[in-house]
């Protein structure tokens, strides 16, 4: 029986071409299948411990570095280091403002420690009385102030901090909404009024962006209620006057509804917020009372 090429259709012998045979290779060329697996498992297994070597170094108790994790453990460990670097552990104040609770629980609001560039450095445990989130919990929202307040004061805050910045011991003050928790939001109806009242301070001499800190007070205030509801006892601030209307106390929440700060308004006439076309109504008011 002839067999033919089916390339060139000529005669050849039994298994034959006329194609170039390709050469032979050893089985032991062929290279080998190498899975991955084992290690990026290992890779795993040395991130875990490294992770869970940062976190026994954080100074909180035991019971919350159990419930802490990857993110909440990383968000820490940056918080710290800045804090570390504004408040070297050789120089004083140590790092990071240390409060006790007694002492956190007589404020009117919680301490906020920022950076040149709005970076959070510190953030008192007292936190939570005011916005319903632990520390841990806010620093999951982001790690600069911008992520904790509400976008529509994002400007106006990054105004207020340039000024304080380029002015350094100048007071500045801004108001806005930060995030609460999902409970706090159902109870009260949405985030929460906060006047963040501070200045820039340098720690360290030369000052420089890296050795300046922005401390600050962070007081909730009044919010007016979204349906402009007059009655609600929420929407109004209270005062205190001797009889000649001088100021001797005024409720905080003054500053959301005239941009005064408590300790400003101490001491002033009542008459020095009126219109001058309303002082003699006013005058007269005063003298019934």
């Amino acid at each position: 029986m002839t067999i033919f090429c089916s390339h060139c259709h000529r005669p050849l012998q039994a298994e034959m071409s006329c194609l170039p045979r390709r050469g032979k290779q050893a089985p032991s060329a062929l290279k080998p299948f190498r899975s991955t697996k084992s290690a990026s498992k290992a890779r795993r297994d040395q991130i875990n411990v490294e992770l869970q070597a940062l976190r026994s170094l954080l100074p909180i108790s035991a019971r919350e570095k159990e419930r802490l994790s990857y993110l909440h453990t990383m968000a820490l460990v940056c918080l710290r280091l800045r804090g570390a670097q504004l408040f070297p552990p050789d120089s004083a104040p140590p790092a990071g403002p240390a409060l006790g609770a007694e002492l956190l629980s007589l404020l009117p609001g919680f301490l906020l420690v920022l950076s040149a560039n709005g970076k959070l450095v510190y953030i008192s445990e007292n936190v939570a009385q005011v916005l319903g989130l632990s520390m841990v919990e806010l620093l999951a929202q982001g790690d600069t102030v911008f992520d904790i307040l509400d976008g529509r004061a994002h400007e106006d805050a990054r105004k207020k901090l340039l000024l304080a910045q380029e002015e350094p011991g100048r007071e500045v003050t801004f108001i806005s909404e930060m995030r609460t928790s999902k409970a706090f939001r159902l109870q009260h109806g949405g985030n929460r009024a906060v006047a963040v009242r501070g200045r820039f301070t340098a720690l360290r001499w030369p000052a420089s962006p890296s050795t300046t800190a922005f401390l600050a007070l962070c007081t909730p205030v009044a919010r007016l209620p979204a349906d402009g509801d007059a009655g609600s006892q929420d929407d109004l601030f209270q005062s205190m006057h001797v009889l000649d209307m001088t100021f001797t106390d005024v409720t905080e929440s003054v500053t959301y509804h005239l941009g005064y700060r408590r300790e400003e308004l101490i001491g002033q006439s009542w008459y020095s917020l009126l219109h001058p076309e309303d002082a003699d109504l006013a005058a007269a008011q005063h003298r019934a009372v």
